[in-house]
């Protein structure tokens, strides 16, 4: 129930109420964004059924990938359908524990997503500049170990923020005007101190990109130099080009997280429709590029891709 917002109350129910200003054309609005949702799940589903059903694709990098793909699907799934859900059935009311739940699940998800970028250029490292020892280093064991300690990190980053935010009082308003329960969002409606909630927030945001960042270059510059010694020009190729994709990848994951921080600091005077239009494409952009990406820059995923497709509809031999 919601509680009336004075000073010593909290509201404990809110309503998520994205793109504000169009309310009157929600129903038209909730057809671009489930069909964003519909192509998000399905390419991404596609691209992991097909690594799994070819074993030769069982190697790290791949598997790295398909940890991508199942990261991609989970953040889309924790935002998209309860806001398809308010679009089409005004079912806008969420708790304040379903907020931090979502808040907790969607910062969870983009701070995975990035470790596992982190990851792809430590296998990518080994794969180019120790060849001879990658099967030795890049074991099933070092993979587990490396998913776990990733999944322990994004749960203590963003546990913290999440833990932080619990301990606000809300009591300007019940009415998020947003798609889903990001933490500037929900902070514009405390009623209470949150300058540590700021300042924490902003501090791991500023050491958890600076230390990604630094590794990330030193990593591919490493494998530049490296590949820029081999002699084998197919070989070279092959190196430019995978690390070509990653790189890719990695200038738009972290281009997104990047603009996340100035869409509620910058642009203060753009209003709430705008605001929730570039926070729907920072957050979904990547998660819908990187299968198209991946399917198309890697050989080895778009051949066993066409090979799959050939199998389980026979008619299109003739035409692929």
């Amino acid at each position: 129930m919601i509680q009336n917002g004075t000073a010593n109350t909290s509201y404990a129910e809110f309503l998520l109420l994205p793109f504000p200003g169009l309310q009157e054309s929600r129903y038209l609005l909730a057809i671009p964004f489930f069909s964003l949702f519909l192509f998000i799940v399905t390419a991404n589903s596609i691209l992991i059924y097909t690594v799994k059903a070819e074993a030769s694709l069982h190697t790290p990098m791949y598997l790295l990938i398909v940890l991508l793909f199942v990261v991609n699907i989970c953040g889309t799934s924790a935002i998209l359908p309860k806001m398809l859900l308010s679009f089409m059935f005004h079912a806008s009311h969420i708790s304040l524990t379903g907020c931090l739940v979502q808040m907790f699940f969607l910062y969870f998800t983009t701070v995975l997503d990035c470790n596992i970028l982190l990851m792809m250029a430590l296998d990518r490292y080994v794969a180019i500049c120790h060849p001879l020892c990658y099967a030795d280093i890049m074991t099933t064991r070092l993979l587990m170990f490396l998913t776990f300690a990733s999944m322990v990190r994004s749960l203590s980053v963003v546990g913290l923020v999440v833990i932080l935010a619990s301990r606000v009082r809300f009591c300007r308003s019940n009415v998020i005007s947003h798609f889903a329960c990001e933490h500037m969002a929900l902070m514009r409606l405390s009623c209470s101190d949150i300058s540590v909630n700021k300042k924490v927030g902003m501090a791991l945001r500023c050491i958890d990109m600076i230390l990604d960042l630094s590794f990330l270059l030193a990593s591919y510059s490493k494998i530049i130099h490296t590949a820029l010694k081999i002699s084998s020009g197919n070989v070279r190729h092959k190196a430019f080009h995978t690390c070509g994709t990653h790189l890719i990848v990695i200038f738009i994951g972290y281009f997104s997280r990047l603009s996340s921080s100035i869409v509620f600091r910058v642009a203060k005077t753009a209003s709430e429709d705008v605001h929730n239009l570039l926070s729907a494409i920072y957050l979904l952009f990547p998660w819908a590029v990187n299968p198209i990406i991946y399917g198309a820059r890697t050989k080895e995923i778009r051949e066993n891709l066409w090979k799959l497709i050939k199998r389980k509809w026979p008619p299109l031999r003739q035409h692929l």
